[in-house]
């Protein structure tokens, strides 16, 4: 309960702070590019590069994929079946089926399983979410927007994106068995204990939402599937993963609970770059990270309990 009670008060802050007059305004870009820049590169440094890489972490690898391959073919489907308009199926499938498994899902995991959910979590982010996002995310904003990306674009953003450049570094650390340890060890976990406040206010910081604006029942349709359904899926597909295993049965509860997260905060920003439904992607974002806490302590229990 401590740990969920973390969470939620880091998130209050943040919007506490929006109501001080003198606070900068400019404070949620400088906390994020501090995160990109130097949080997330130090965890994936910390842990990646320690993690016991097997056959068993095919499973949180396969999270992001899973979840935004459903979502394409769910909404491709029903975008087709009620004749929605087509850049508001696009929006839908880009913000419904990515996860924000990084800047609410590190502090989430960390707080709740400590480091061992930690590396998963980084696992189930770099090589799927991230990816994902780089790639599918992109595909399907071209198919349903307007404007076009040229793929070297692409792959230049993916492969000079930080955290992934740092993932790919302690990958290779783990390969070759060079351990971080000493003074190195020290000043990344120093960075890296930083996260899980600062992630979370900067995500306060920028919730803003208005009455008025949840009254769109597409609004509804993505969160209910994001937070809801997504959720139930993987938590379906998953279940054989034997219980009785520590690592394995870790692997199950955060895989479930990274899926259960609210839509990530970058989807948003491809549908909005795509003229896919700019509105109603910043809601599907700002709407779903606080009712997240909710439904996120909800899988919280159910996996605790009934698993």
């Amino acid at each position: 309960m401590a740990n969920i009670l973390i969470v939620i008060t880091s998130i209050l802050i943040g919007i506490v702070l929006q109501k001080v007059r003198n606070f900068p305004i400019e404070a949620p870009k400088a906390l994020n590019a501090y995160l990109i820049y130097v949080v997330l590169p130090a965890v994936s440094l910390l842990h990646i590069s320690k993690l016991d890489l097997g056959p068993a972490l095919l499973l949180p690898i396969s999270v992001g994929w899973i979840i935004f391959t459903i979502t394409w073919l769910l909404f491709g489907y029903l975008g087709k079946r009620f004749s929605w308009d087509k850049k508001t199926i696009g929006c839908l499938i880009i913000c419904g089926g990515l996860s924000n498994t990084g800047f609410i899902g590190y502090p989430v995991i960390e707080a709740i399983y400590g480091a061992e959910g930690l590396k998963i979590a980084v696992l189930i982010d770099q090589t799927g979410s991230f990816l994902v996002v780089s790639s599918l995310a992109i595909i399907v904003a071209s198919l349903y927007g307007s404007e076009k990306l040229r793929k070297r674009d692409i792959s230049k953003q993916m492969l000079f994106f930080p955290p992934f450049m740092f993932f790919i570094l302690a990958l290779l650390l783990n390969i070759f068995k060079i351990e971080i340890s000493g003074v190195a060890e020290k000043v990344l976990e120093s960075f890296s204990g930083t996260l899980t406040p600062i992630a979370l206010i900067a995500v306060g910081l920028q919730i803003k939402i208005k009455i008025s604006d949840i009254k769109d029942n597409y609004l509804w349709y993505g969160l209910a599937h994001k937070l809801l359904l997504i959720p139930l899926l993987i938590y379906a597909i998953y279940q054989w993963i034997p219980a009785g295993n520590p690592d394995q049965n870790l692997i199950f509860k955060v895989s479930v609970m990274e899926a259960a997260m609210a839509p990530m905060i970058t989807s948003s920003i491809i549908a909005t770059n795509y003229n896919l439904r700019p509105k109603l992607a910043s809601l599907l974002v700002g709407v779903g990270i606080p009712l997240s806490v909710i439904t996120l302590t909800g899988w919280y229990y159910l996996l605790e309990y009934f698993r």
